[in-house]
């Protein structure tokens, strides 16, 4: 039995990888294989959106079979029944699209939750229910531009860029100041839905890379 993945550990986690997946489709075992190739090709935090039929179970089969350093979570958590659930099928972390009353839920229990909002009121309320960290979202909705006007009040909260992010944008979000980028469709394109796996593992690599150059240069800092 593992230690439980704690806010803090997440967080400090996400920051380290500067990714996590998003698993979206129409098949639970589809998905859950999809989630699992991504983690063989580097990613370390992975939801599974309760939209997908069968996710509970497929949450319990990444679980079971996740790589050492792994984890999974679930997405599109709303009420504090889906916190439950998630937990009682092993999901470390959960996922919300906006001020649902599942961020109080998770709090209370310790998990720990990115919890979704738009706005400087939305961020900053996430925050006060208990959130680990704020999932930007729709992303794609503002750019990283809008990210970066959003952290100037607000440089204490971690913000994870999510909706639409793909290899050519994830880098501008990180230059904005966001701690991770989520990535969905970019990355798994229908492999959640029975898609091929093997652009899967491309697509991961090409992340995971990405990721790790920009962990080198913004460890060497600016030049002088």
């Amino acid at each position: 039995m593992t230690d439980p993945l704690t806010p803090d550990l997440l967080l400090a986690g996400i920051r380290d990888a500067r990714l996590v997946a998003i698993v979206r489709g129409t098949d639970g075992g589809a998905a859950a294989k999809a989630a699992l190739t991504a983690m063989e090709e580097g990613f370390r935090y992975v939801e599974i959106a309760l939209t997908t039929p069968g996710a509970l179970e497929a949450i319990r089969a990444v679980r079971a079979a996740a790589p050492a350093g792994s984890f999974v979570g679930a997405g599109t958590v709303l009420t504090g029944a889906d916190v439950e659930e998630v937990a009682d099928a092993g999901g470390q972390f959960i996922v919300t699209p906006s001020l649902a009353s599942s961020i109080q839920e998770a709090a209370r229990l310790g998990i720990p939750v990115l919890a979704g909002a738009m706005t400087p009121s939305e961020a900053y309320e996430a925050m006060n229910r208990g959130a680990t960290a704020v999932k930007l979202f729709p992303a794609s909705s503002g750019g990283p531009g809008y990210l970066k006007a959003l952290r100037d009040p607000f440089p204490g909260i971690p913000f994870i860029a999510v909706g639409g992010v793909g290899v050519d944008e994830a880098t501008g979000y990180w230059e904005a100041g966001a701690v991770a980028v989520g990535v969905g469709g970019p990355l798994f394109g229908d492999a959640a839905s029975g898609g091929d796996l093997a652009p899967v593992r491309e697509r991961a690599r090409a992340f995971v890379a990405l990721a790790a150059d920009f962990g080198r240069w913004a460890a060497a800092g600016p030049p002088r």
